[in-house]
Order: structure tokens, then C-alpha cells, then sequence
């Protein structure tokens, strides 16, 4: 009877201290929700990394950014990134569409607030101007960095902010918004 008393108590000890191991909590970036979802894809492992001297030459330089209306803006550029604004008056709290036609066209467009309408615009290959677009954000192409990387004006980038940065095209489309 004690064998079995003790077996019991030994089975019971042993079978909850091998529980199932769970994360004590999970990562959510700012700004995500299920109208805008995350944008993992700086997390991933990169295959393909842009050239160490065009980054090294980008991170030391200005550049001069023409919007739609031709007005050029020259921003110094150091350590990779530069904010350069926040939402655009009068986009929606998720912005990055809207923000994007604005880059483009100069003004607003509805239809582009949500960023999957953008993919109904023709497929194209990268080129300044362009536009890498999927279901949940869409960014400017702005310069070319090598490999899949380029300098983006990246409206809702994180924080609600808007950047001019370097991205990956990677699980992008990229699509001719005047075509």
C-alpha cells in the first residue's frame, strides 16, 4: 500500500513538472492591429544583403527627394535612416497608402488608403518611382542600394511615422502606379 501511495505522489511530481514551455509574453510592434498588420520582415533573416560599401555610402550622404509636385528637398541622411514626418493631414490612422499616393501624385486618393488596392496598378520591375506594394503595406521606391535593397519613402514606417530608409523588396510586388 505505501509502494503505491509513494508511486502515486512520484507520478504526480514528476508528470507537473513537465509542463509545456510558453513564452511569458509576445512581441506586437507599435501600431499594429488587424486594419494595419505587423510588418515582420526586418526580422527575418536576410538571404540577400545590399553591398556593404552602398550602404556605407548611403549612410554618409544627402539626398536630393523630388515629390510629385517637382519639389525638391535635400535631407541629410546618417545611421541608416531618417524620419521625416508623421501622418500627412488629412490620411487615415493607418496611413501608409495614403501617404504613398501623396508621395506620387501630389494629392489624395481614396481608393489608395487601403494598401492591397494598390496591387491592381500594372507589375513592373524596380526603378525610382515605382512602388512595392502588398496586402497590409506599401512603401516609395525612392534609390537603389543593391541586391533587393532600396531607399524607400516609407510612409507609416513604425511609431506613425514617416521615413526615408533603407528596405528590402522582399514578399513585395512592385507596381507602375502610372501605368
Amino acid at each position: 500500500m505505501i509502494k503505491r501511495v509513494i508511486s502515486a505522489c512520484f507520478l504526480f511530481a514528476v508528470s507537473s513538472v513537465a509542463s509545456e514551455a510558453r513564452p511569458s509574453h509576445s512581441f506586437q510592434a507599435p501600431g499594429c492591429n488587424v486594419t494595419m498588420p505587423c510588418d515582420f520582415s526586418y526580422a527575418q533573416p536576410r538571404r540577400e544583403r545590399a553591398p556593404r560599401q552602398a550602404l556605407q555610402a548611403y549612410r554618409a550622404t544627402q539626398m536630393t527627394v523630388t515629390d510629385a509636385g517637382n519639389t525638391a528637398t535635400t535631407i541629410s541622411v546618417s545611421g541608416g535612416e531618417r524620419v521625416i514626418g508623421g501622418r500627412p493631414a488629412g490620411c487615415p490612422s493607418s496611413f501608409c497608402g495614403c501617404g504613398a499616393a501623396l508621395r506620387v501624385f501630389g494629392h489624395h486618393v481614396p481608393d489608395l488608403n487601403l494598401a492591397a488596392n494598390w496591387l491592381r496598378f500594372p507589375r513592373t520591375s524596380p526603378a525610382p518611382g515605382m512602388v512595392a506594394a502588398r496586402r497590409g503595406h506599401v512603401f516609395v521606391l525612392e534609390q537603389p542600394l543593391g541586391g533587393d535593397m532600396w531607399m524607400a519613402y516609407d510612409a507609416n514606417s513604425g511609431g506613425h511615422a514617416t521615413r526615408m530608409h533603407a528596405r528590402s523588396l522582399r514578399g513585395y510586388t512592385i507596381v507602375n502606379p502610372r501605368g
